[in-house]
Order: structure tokens, then C-alpha cells, then sequence
């Protein structure tokens, strides 16, 4: 009966509105992460909000600079019973998007935690402090109930993730010995499905890259010169389409996947893509021949983010000097990201667009990662939430990778150790737009199942450990 007990405690903090008023309290805090000295708002969610949070359980908590980012400090807490025993890692990010407060719907506020039925408002809701809050709060149920776990804890929150979080790899370098851990549970990124209890263990990574075409000084008026003079917003609008067709398709080589792996692809067809919470499913874009899964899950995708020619507030009647595009690739494990700026180079070459210049952007994420379907952690979380869940409840979804991107390799490759992720929001949030909201529902939930999963990992973390 005590894991029962366990799930009640947790289920009656949501239903009270100790959930609710908790993270009310982080929404509050503007941790935008495009704010000019942020560093400050970051610090105090840091060491006001989190690190007492966390004291309370017996962590001991320290701040540690960013060699890179000064505004995007790191907060390292580490809960240790037995130096002997296993050691399990929980990370989060405290930084949010801009608040684009403006934008909202009216009577909403992006630091005013709102609920509109089982809608609840406030910037960074779903991304990421709604989700951290979540299992920090499971945690601290299971260890009021059973004294102690068993296992050791280490919780990293970061504060520049949404710039790309500079300083991440180094910090896991500096800090490897205070970080190592055998595995890591975090949570981030949206569930398949609002109704679906998903599993992912890596992410696609990104890659941020410009095109620049740069042909005089300044413009020139268009009924004197048109026809005369080359137009570069026409020419770069030729030079992407060379390297992506008009239905998505990615026409580089390099930048294409081989396949898919056959365990891959056995473990992404047992999943369905809906679009369910967001936007409507184009099905005749992307790569001929996928399904929308093996689209998102397991292949590389190539898009056109910003294209900017002439004054696009004030057009003039005159061919511009330049022209600008911000492209990105979205690329699984099988893809090198070396490769890719002399692959476009080569083909932007050939196809007779040598004045097109390319610039990587900075701060790009890492490599790309997945976990095997067969992974022994795998089975061992879903037997977990099948067992919160009922044995009749078979809707648990497993992505060896999600779509969008997160900086795994950081923890699976610099750190090295097996990486599960247990995303509590869903694809129709509105992360990173006006509008963000968490789903009462998901959040209970989630509840729920990470609290019965750190109960089971007390009870089984002797064979679990050994086993992986």
C-alpha cells in the first residue's frame, strides 16, 4: 500500500492547489531569455526559488558561473545517501522565450499563472518550468513517504537553454565528476498525443546555418536598372530551391539520411502522428515515402526560417544590394554535422551560385542521439506507468528520438549515461508564442506516474543498475 500512499499524497498536492500555487510562483519571475542582463531574474530563480525548494529534501545546492554565458548561470544540487550507491541525474532549464506580453489574449498575463479550465496560462507553463516542477515535486513525495530512496540525486537547472545553451558542455565537463550519473530522467519537449503517456531517449539536433548574397552597394531604382542588374533576392530564392524542392524534399545527398535503421523504424511505425492540440498535418510535404512519423522521428529535415530582401516594412521601387536567409537543418544520429557546410558549398557551387555566401550561426546544439527500443530502461519506465496507469492502460508511447531538439549529447555522450526523457505537455501548448499553457490534466498525471517511477527505482534500483 505504500506506493498507493505515495500516488495519493502526490494526487492530493494537485487537487488542493499546492501544484497550482508552487508554480504560480516560478511563472512569476521573468526569466526571459532574450533579456538584456538577465542575470539577475536568472540568479534569483536559481537561488529564491529552486534552491530552497530543494534544501527542503536535503540537497545541498551551489551556483556555478557560465565560462561562456555570464547571463545564463547553472544551479548543481546534490542529494547523496550513500556515495556507493546509484546516483540518478535530473535536469531542467529555469529560462523561458521572451514574454511577448502584448500578444496575449486578453486577460491573460505571461507572469500570472491564469486557468481557463484545464488550460493554465504563464510563460514557460509547458517550457520548461512547468515540467521540472513536475518531477522536483514527485521526488519530494516519495522521499516525505519512504524516509529515504536509496539512491543518490542530482539535479542541474540551466538558464540558456533557449539560447541554445552556451556553456552547457563545457560546464559537464568541468563539473563531469560532480554530474556522472547512471542515468538520467528529465523532462522537456511535448507527449505524442494530449492522452498519451510518451517515453522519448534522445532528440534531433539542429543546425542554424546563413545564406548571403552581397552584390553592391546599396539599390538601385527599378525602372532604370531592372533588367540590368542581377536581383539577389531572386538568385538566393533559385539558390534554396536547388537544395530543397517545393514539396520539402531535401535535394543534397549529404544532408539526406541513408535510412532509417530497421529497429528504428520497427519502433517509430507503432506510432501515430496526428496533430492532435496543433496544427493541421501537410501529408504531401517532407520526404516522398514516409510516413509522418519516420518524417519527424527519423529523418532530416531542411527549412528556410527568415528571407529578408530590400525593406520588407518599406518597399521601394529599386533592385536591393543583398539578400538574407536563415535556414536550419533538423538531423538525426546517422548525420555528421561537419559535413554539412562543405556538402552545401560543393552543391551551390555546381548548380552556379558561387556568390552565395554560407555562415554558420552561432551557438548551434550538439550531435544528435537516440536510444534503442531494447534498452532495458525502457521497459523498466513503462512497466512503471503501467503500473500507476492500470495494466489495461496500453496507450504508452516510446520515440527513440523526438523531433525537435534538446541538448542530450551533453549528457548521454560528454557525461555518458542512458538518457530518458518524460515530456509533460503536448504538441498545441504554444512554447516559445504567446499564449504558452500547461494541461491540469498532463500535469497530474505526470504526477502520478514520476512518483510511482522514482518509488520503483527505490525499490529495484540494485537489479536496474546491475541490468544497464
Amino acid at each position: 500500500m505504500e506506493r498507493n500512499n505515495v500516488i495519493n499524497n502526490v494526487n492530493r498536492f494537485f487537487d488542493d492547489d499546492s501544484f497550482f500555487d508552487l508554480l504560480a510562483d516560478w511563472v512569476a519571475l521573468d526569466t526571459g531569455s532574450h533579456k538584456d542582463n538577465r542575470k539577475v531574474q536568472m540568479l534569483i530563480y536559481l537561488e529564491k526559488k529552486i534552491s530552497p525548494y530543494l534544501e527542503t529534501m536535503a540537497f545541498k545546492c551551489r551556483i556555478v558561473d557560465n565560462p561562456v554565458e555570464p547571463c545564463a548561470p547553472f544551479l548543481i544540487a546534490r542529494r547523496v545517501e550513500d556515495e556507493n550507491l546509484p546516483f540518478l541525474l535530473i535536469y531542467g532549464h529555469g529560462d523561458t522565450v521572451p514574454a511577448m506580453e502584448e500578444r496575449w489574449k486578453k486577460g491573460l498575463k505571461p507572469f500570472k499563472l491564469t486557468k481557463n479550465g484545464d488550460k493554465w496560462y504563464g510563460r514557460g507553463t509547458a517550457d520548461n518550468k512547468g515540467q521540472h516542477a513536475v518531477n522536483l515535486v514527485a521526488l519530494d513525495c516519495v522521499i516525505k513517504e519512504r524516509g529515504c530512496l536509496g539512491f543518490n540525486v542530482i539535479v542541474l537547472i540551466e538558464s540558456g537553454e533557449e539560447s541554445g545553451s552556451p556553456g552547457l558542455h563545457q560546464i559537464c565537463n568541468q563539473e563531469k565528476d560532480n554530474l556522472k550519473a547512471d542515468v538520467l530522467i528529465a523532462s522537456d519537449g511535448p507527449r505524442i498525443d494530449p492522452e498519451v503517456p510518451t517515453i522519448f531517449g534522445g532528440s534531433r539536433a539542429v543546425f542554424n546555418f546563413d545564406l548571403h548574397i552581397n552584390l553592391r552597394k546599396e539599390g538601385h531604382h527599378s525602372g532604370n536598372w531592372g533588367g540590368l542588374l542581377t536581383n539577389p533576392g531572386i538568385v538566393l530564392s533559385h539558390a534554396i530551391a536547388s537544395m530543397v524542392d517545393a514539396r520539402g524534399k531535401i535535394l543534397i545527398d549529404a544532408l539526406r539520411p541513408e535510412n532509417i535503421p530497421e529497429g528504428i523504424k520497427e519502433a517509430i511505425d507503432k506510432l501515430t502522428v496526428e496533430g492532435k492540440g496543433g496544427p493541421a498535418i501537410d501529408p504531401t510535404w517532407g520526404e516522398p515515402g514516409l510516413s509522418p512519423a519516420q518524417k519527424v522521428y527519423g529523418w532530416n529535415t531542411l527549412d528556410v526560417l527568415a528571407f529578408e530582401c530590400g525593406d520588407p516594412d518599406q518597399p521601394a521601387n529599386a533592385i536591393p544590394p543583398k539578400a538574407w536567409a536563415r535556414c536550419h537543418i533538423r538531423f538525426i544520429a546517422d548525420s555528421n554535422p561537419d559535413t554539412f557546410i562543405p556538402a552545401i558549398r560543393k552543391h551551390l557551387d555546381h548548380h552556379g551560385f558561387s556568390m552565395v555566401d554560407i555562415e554558420i550561426v552561432p551557438n548551434n546544439y550538439g550531435l544528435a542521439t537516440r536510444m534503442d527500443p531494447n534498452n532495458p530502461w525502457v521497459n523498466f519506465v513503462r512497466a512503471s506507468f503501467e503500473t500507476t496507469l492500470g495494466k489495461s492502460y496500453k496507450k504508452i508511447a516510446f520515440l527513440p528520438n523526438l523531433g525537435g531538439t534538446l541538448p542530450n549529447d551533453v549528457f548521454s555522450k560528454v557525461i555518458g549515461m542512458p538518457t530518458i526523457w518524460i515530456p509533460h505537455s503536448y504538441g498545441g501548448c504554444n512554447q516559445h508564442a504567446p499564449n504558452e499553457h500547461f494541461l491540469g490534466k498532463i500535469a497530474r498525471q505526470g504526477l502520478a506516474l514520476m512518483a510511482g517511477l522514482f518509488w520503483d527505482i527505490a525499490d529495484n534500483n540494485t537489479d536496474l543498475f546491475k541490468e544497464d
